[in-house]
């Protein structure tokens, strides 16, 4: 069965996260993704002499899974990754960490333990690497980066620094235009490349064959980046360890100067203090630094981003993260952020959210460079050239402690930046003659240019005073009035000048909005245009075989959901897009990578669940069955619908049953009740009372037995009691009755998948599971709207519904009432 790639990710963090005790993450997940690799070239290439890893004797991970227990387990992972590394010029790169530091991983039986535990994670069947993989899509690869994001989420400040988030990794991605590049061999640099996600990201948004350069002064780090590589099928790339970047750039050309790239990308620790350690700015060999404009010896923030420049070929682009205040910070480097803006080599600004990143909580922006358009705009007139900016700052999710790009943020920062769409509140081209005026004297900061700050709710005094809606505020939600024109004149009518009253009261509105025929018409506008997006889709989804790109799949539908949505009033189409891509990333993406391995089977599996017993075998229950692809329920609700109603109204009757049975114990259970002596209400104790009752006094029938109870007679208490027993007795036979039902159910729906045909298959999944999730979340999205209209009218009418006059005069009427009372009471005051 082909790994579920969230199942995958997350079983490997659960066991890394149980496995690391008191180690630091910064240090665990060196282990961890060294195994993780081992694990991986084993199944991969154990059995290829022809592979791209060599895997020798005595150096792959079966050799290890023999070590289970040794006492010298340690010593001889160790002789295990030397020889591997040895055969695969992966020296310094694998073997960077020893499997016997007993600071780290403890002594004698612990570290036994430890290393024990930590290689029976990967013996998992599920993680057979060898038969799963889709192909274009580094599954991977892409856990090895979970795992690094986790480990860099769980090392706190400083120590998370060898990550750079994915979500921004692909912003900078596509705001370089790497994608358009259809030459092979392009090249790509990272002069800081950590564990070299963010380079990855830039190689994945091609399809073209590029080369791939990065610089890591860490060497664990940069062997990190090393596999990193291997893993995500970029052997070839050149990560070059141990030395500083600006000290010692080790990307040089023939004649020994810095190598120049079509591509530079980076994510520079912020605003470094020792940048200048190991060389001398001003006789820099590589002429990055002009003599006059140092970067000031505690920043190296403008360092980065002249190394940088100087490493672009004349026609090459770059992005660099760096913090805000770079934008606007003053003395020397306000002469550099000016001599960058007048060669007109800064193309564009993306502020992006504050705590975004793992190292640091401040805000950070993009910096993008455009050596060609600097070139292609230096003729331009000053109103003509500029640099375009994006605050997009305020779009993100909460993650934990940590804030995160949503996919809707991403896709609408990188088309509002490449097809330079000016966006109110957004976004704007800022023309060099505005940047260089001398009340903004080349300060970049963001908000000088674009003013993000919300329209503020401001209070109408006079509104407060005499009541009325302020017709401001009613204008102010001209977005539906576009939509719906004859309802705004529906609710309200005029009232004084610049001011209107509801027409209805506050209860009535929601019906009132829902049931108009413009609102009624847009609604059926919105179902007819999801139809045809669902229609088109359909037939694509269905088409998909073993072999699929799930990557490119999720492209192809979630574009096309942009583009069905585009230009549609009140629908924001990246809201719409980001409810695609939440139920792609919860469910619909572990679908497809099945179907990318195993094709449209639906294979139900048994879930057996292993606990530890002490002092005994692990003891293993059967949980029943399930089937990913098609989980039972939709079985049941397509061919089994009569059975499973039979068990709601079987369930129903119980829910009854037990209604009443609570209420009896709870009216008997008082002072002066039946139950009151019993220390618990159950069975047993209500049969013995009942004994004890039956056996002192004479036998009557049940007719007088409830007349009895509804009287409180004598016999009251027995016929309460039995009344209970009469209860239990009949919810023991509705569990039984459901028990039977449900065996019988999951019996014949087991059953049913054996005939399952393709074509059932295919409706199960894209018409019930897929298509039915996503139309469920998009009609949401309209509700929501409709639901925001209707709240922020209420609120208005709320705020100004009773004037201060009036609620002055009803307060000094209540507070005659109360001195009338009290003065009654013989208090006066």
């Amino acid at each position: 069965m082909a790994i579920k790639k969230s199942e995958l990710y997350s079983s490997l963090w659960a066991s890394c996260d149980k496995l690391r005790g008191s180690m630091e993450p910064s240090q665990y997940k060196d282990y961890v993704l060294v195994l993780l690799f081992v694990k991986y070239v084993s199944d991969k290439y154990a059995n290829d002499p022809n592979g791209l890893i060599k895997i020798p004797k005595g150096g792959s991970f079966k050799d290890m899974q023999e070590l289970k227990g040794q006492k010298d387990i340690g010593e001889k992972i160790d002789v295990a990754i030397s020889a591997l590394a040895k055969e695969n010029d992966l020296v310094n790169v694998i073997d960077v960490i020893s499997f016997q530091d007993e600071e780290k991983l403890g002594k004698g039986k612990e570290m036994v333990d430890k290393l024990t535990d930590l290689i029976t994670i990967f013996e998992n069947p599920a993680l057979d690497f060898s038969k799963n993989r889709a192909e274009g899509d580094d599954i991977l690869g892409d856990a090895y980066e979970y795992l690094m994001r986790h480990f860099a989420s769980e090392s706190g400040k400083s120590k998370g620094e060898f990550y750079t988030p994915a979500e921004v990794s692909r912003v900078l991605a596509k705001v370089i235009a790497v994608k358009k590049v259809t030459k092979e061999k392009q090249t790509i640099y990272d002069p800081t490349c950590g564990s070299g996600s963010l380079l990855l990201k830039v190689a994945e948004e091609t399809e073209a064959k590029v080369n791939l350069y990065g610089q890591e002064k860490t060497v664990v780090t940069a062997a990190l980046a090393r596999m990193n590589m291997i893993l995500h099928n970029n052997p070839e790339a050149v990560i070059e360890k141990g030395q500083s970047t600006l000290s010692n750039p080790l990307h040089k050309n023939e004649l020994g100067n810095l190598k120049t790239f079509d591509f530079v990308v980076a994510n520079p620790p912020f605003s470094s203090k020792n940048w200048t350690d190991g060389f001398d700015p001003a006789n820099d060999i590589y002429n990055r630094f002009d003599t006059e404009k140092i970067p000031p010896a505690k920043n190296g923030d403008y360092a980065f981003l002249l190394h940088i420049i100087k490493s672009l070929k004349s026609t090459g682009k770059g992005a660099c993260i760096l913090p805000h205040g770079v934008l606007f910070r003053g003395n020397v480097e306000s002469e550099i952020r000016k001599s960058l803006i007048e060669k007109g080599y800064i193309k564009g600004i993306i502020g992006l959210p504050a705590n975004l990143f793992y190292g640091t909580g401040i805000p950070a922006c993009v910096i993008v460079i455009d050596m060609e358009n600097a070139e292609a705009t230096k003729d331009l007139s000053e109103e003509e050239r500029g640099i375009f900016m994006v605050d997009a700052s305020k779009g993100f999710i909460k993650d934990g402690n940590k804030n995160r790009l949503r996919e809707q943020d991403i896709h609408k920062i990188t088309d509002v930046f490449n097809k330079q769409i000016e966006v109110p509140k957004f976004s704007r081209f800022v023309s060099y003659k505005e940047i260089s005026d001398p009340k903004n004297d080349f300060n970049l900061n963001i908000p000088r240019y674009i003013d993000s700050q919300e329209i503020e709710d401001i209070q109408d005094i006079e509104a407060h005073l005499q009541g009325g809606i302020p017709n401001a505020d009613i204008e102010a939600l001209s977005s539906y009035w576009n939509v719906y024109p004859s309802l705004r004149k529906q609710l309200f009518k005029d009232g004084r000048k610049g001011f209107s009253e509801l027409t209805i009261s506050h209860s009535q509105l929601k019906n009132e909005i829902f049931t108009h025929p413009e609102f009624v018409t847009f609604s059926q506008e919105m179902d007819n245009l999801f139809a045809e997006w669902k229609m088109r889709n359909t037939t694509f989804l269905k088409s998909l075989t073993i072999g699929i790109k799930p990557k490119q799949t999720i492209h192809n539908i979630s574009e096309d959901v942009l583009q069905t949505y585009t230009g549609k009033a009140l629908m924001d189409k990246y809201d719409v897009y980001q409810h695609l891509m939440n139920y792609w990333n919860d469910t619909m993406q572990d679908d497809c990578y099945l179907i990318a391995v195993d094709g449209w089977k639906a294979e139900p599996y048994r879930i057996i669940v292993t606990t530890k017993v002490k002092g005994k075998d692990d003891k293993q229950v059967d949980k029943g069955w399930a089937c990913d692809l098609v989980p039972k329920a939709l079985v049941i609700d397509r061919y089994f619908l009569t059975e499973k109603k039979a068990i709601e109204k079987l369930e129903a009757e119980r829910e009854t049953v037990a209604s009443t049975l609570q209420e009896l114990e709870e009216e008997q259970s008082g002072d002066e009740g039946y139950f009151s002596d019993f220390d618990k209400v159950n069975k047993a104790n209500v049969q013995k009372r009942l004994k004890e009752i039956l056996a002192s006094k004479p036998k009557i029938s049940k007719q007088s037995l409830a007349m009895a109870a509804e009287a409180e007679t004598a016999y009251g208490e027995q016929a309460v009691l039995e009344q209970y027993l009469e209860l239990t007795e009949k919810q023991t036979e509705l569990n039984k009755k459901i028990k039977e039902a449900e065996a019988e159910l999951d019996k014949i729906t087991l059953a049913r998948y054996k005939t399952f045909t393709e074509t059932e298959i295919k409706q199960l999944v894209v018409d019930d599971k897929w298509m039915a999730s996503i139309e469920r979340s998009v009609k949401t999205e309209m509700e929501r709207i409709s639901q925001r209209l209707t709240q922020r009218i209420k609120e208005l009418a709320e705020r100004y519904e009773t004037p201060l006059p009036k609620q002055t005069m009803e307060v000094a009427e209540l507070e005659t009432k109360v001195t009338a009372h009290l003065q009654k009471m013989g208090f006066s005051f």
